[in-house]
Formats: structure tokens, C-alpha cells, sequence
């Protein structure tokens, strides 16, 4: 929906684009689903990964970017069935949304300390990273993720009647959180996650870098870990697109008149959709501890006649 002199103009798919668009987000749904489904599954099947800070961390980071899928995708799928919703329920679900696309960020820099732990101070790691303190970490992104967003919602109750929430809107958060103060707020705030975030990734890659340089033994890992760092760097990028992503929208939109829809899908494909690919591929296909108990499981999926044990090797 675009405005124009005021006026509120209609502007909507024909509904073969419609139904393409839909089941394309459908199909990425249930093929990723599958997978974040198998890397879980693989997690809680065998004790030697919930007893281990790291694949704790990282199995969080799938789970979050498993629920934030899912919301975005109801969202997607709910403009084209519904168009509008009641402010309410689309207040939760864009909260929901942000949270989890807003803590995956903090989650790879807690990662990426890890790594930098691991590598540097191999003799102290298991002093320092525990798995109480992995439980506390979690904690800690998901109160910085939350409390900054949260306050638009208080914001939003202060000044707008209770008719409000009762109306239906077309669910976009500049729908929903409309103070203009809201708006340079989250550009703060998402200014101080991305530097704090970049700078953390930065930092421990060049630790391990050095480190690898200086020790004669553990090369294979720190090269491992500075490979696994700028991967998260990689998805870092691909997941700071959402705090950028509107202001590329509206100039490509005075770019190319008339393509918003086309430009808007694309977005969402890009920035919401493909870094949901990499947090399994980092560790699930990566990591080769995992990988091996992820083919187990896969091969017992697929051969019922092979026996499975969940017991350690």
C-alpha cells in the first residue's frame, strides 16, 4: 500500500504471482523446517551436545531463527489471505519478530567469544565457558534483544485510544509503532548493535588469527575457528540488511516506479529468508562432530532397518 497525494492507493498481485509468491515461501518453510527440525532432534539426542556451551549456543540460534521463520512467513501469508489484521494480534507478532531476528546478532557474538576462548585460552576454557553460564548468556541476549523494542509497544499504549488496537491494519510496523521518535530510536539502537556486534567479530577474529600464528600445535583449529568467525560475519551482514532494507526499498522504489511488490518480495527473500540457511550449515554440516551424528540420524530416518543407538561412541 503506497500513498499518494494523500490518498490511500490498492496495490496488489494478480493471483497467479500470488499463489507463486506463497508457495515459494511455503516450500522454503518446510524445507528449512525439515532441516532446523533434524539439527534439534540430532541436539537433544545425544547428551554429549547439551552438556557442551557451544552447540547450546548454537542450537539456540537455530531454534530463534526457526521461530522467527515461522512468524515472518505467517505474516507474509496472512497480507495475502487476510490483507489487514486487528492491531493487537499484529502487535504480538511483529514484537515476536523482531526479538528473535534482533537477538541472532548478540547470538553470534557470544559464539564468536566462545571460539576466541577456545582458541587463545584452550587451558581455561572449561573454567570459563560453562554450561550454567551458557544458560546465563542466553538470558542476557534475549533482555538486550527485548527491553529496546519493548518500550515502543509502551509508547504505542500511552498514546493511542484503546479503538486503536481494536481496529485492522495491514500488518508493517510503521502501521503499528507510528511515533515518529520510535522511528530514530530503533535507528540508534540498531546503529549500537551492529558497531558493538562488527567490532566483537572483528576483534576475536584477529585474536585467533595471532594466536594461530604463534602456537605450533592447533593450527587445524584456529584455522577452523577464524573460517567459522567470518562466517558469522557473513551472516552478520546478511542479517544487519533488515535494519536497512526500508531505506533500499524506497529508493529503488523512485529507482523503479511501479516494482514495489516485486522489490518487496525480493527483500524478503534475501534478508529474511537465505541467512535462515547458514546457522545450520556453519555447524550442522561444518563442524564434524555434529555432522557425524546429524548423518546417523538422517541415514535412520531414510533406512529403517539400520539400528540406530542414541548412546555415545
Amino acid at each position: 500500500m503506497n500513498s499518494t497525494g494523500g490518498q490511500q492507493l490498492l496495490i496488489r498481485d494478480t493471483f497467479t504471482t500470488a499463489v507463486i509468491k506463497n508457495l515459494t515461501v511455503v516450500l522454503v518453510w518446510f524445507l528449512l523446517s525439515y532441516i532446523n527440525g533434524s539439527v534439534v532432534a540430532t541436539f537433544f539426542r545425544h547428551q554429549i551436545f547439551y552438556e557442551d556451551p557451544r552447540y547450546i549456543l548454537f542450537i539456540h540460534m537455530v531454534i530463534n531463527d526457526a521461530v522467527q521463520l515461522t512468524v515472518t512467513i505467517a505474516l507474509f501469508l496472512v497480507s495475502y489471505i487476510l490483507y489487514t489484521i486487528s492491531v493487537g494480534v499484529c502487535c504480538f507478532f511483529m514484537l515476536v519478530a523482531v526479538f528473535t531476528t534482533r537477538s541472532t546478532p548478540v547470538n553470534l557474538a557470544g559464539m564468536a567469544i566462545e571460539r576466541y576462548i577456545a582458541i587463545c585460552y584452550p587451558l581455561r576454557h572449561s573454567q570459563i565457558c560453562t554450561v550454567r553460564r551458557a544458560y546465563m548468556l542466553i538470558a542476557a541476549i534475549w533482555f538486550i534483544s527485548v527491553v529496546p523494542d519493548i518500550t515502543d509497544l509502551f509508547m504505542t499504549l500511552s498514546t493511542e485510544p484503546l479503538s486503536f488496537f481494536q481496529s485492522n491494519v495491514f500488518c508493517l510496523r510503521q502501521n503499528v509503532f507510528k511515533d515518529p521518535v520510535l522511528l530514530y530510536k530503533r535507528q540508534t539502537f540498531d546503529g549500537i548493535y551492529f558497531l558493538l556486534v562488527f567490532l566483537t567479530l572483528l576483534c576475536t577474529y584477529l585474536r585467533i588469527v595471532c594466536a594461530a600464528r604463534a602456537l605450533s600445535t592447533e593450527k587445524t583449529s584456529a584455522k577452523r575457528a577464524t573460517s567459522t568467525i567470518l562466517l558469522h560475519g557473513v551472516q552478520l551482514l546478511m542479517c544487519m540488511l533488515s535494519y536497512v532494507s526500508p531505506s533500499v526499498e524506497g529508493v529503488l522504489n523512485i529507482i523503479f516506479p511501479g516494482r514495489i511488490l516485486e522489490m518487496r518480495f525480493a527483500n524478503y527473500l534475501i534478508v529474511y529468508i537465505l541467512p535462515r540457511f547458514l546457522s545450520p550449515i556453519i555447524y550442522g554440516v561444518r563442524d564434524k562432530k555434529f555432522r557425524k551424528y546429524l548423518r546417523r540420524y538422517f541415514v535412520c530416518r531414510i533406512d529403517t532397518r539400520v539400528e540406530c543407538k542414541d548412546g555415545e561412541d
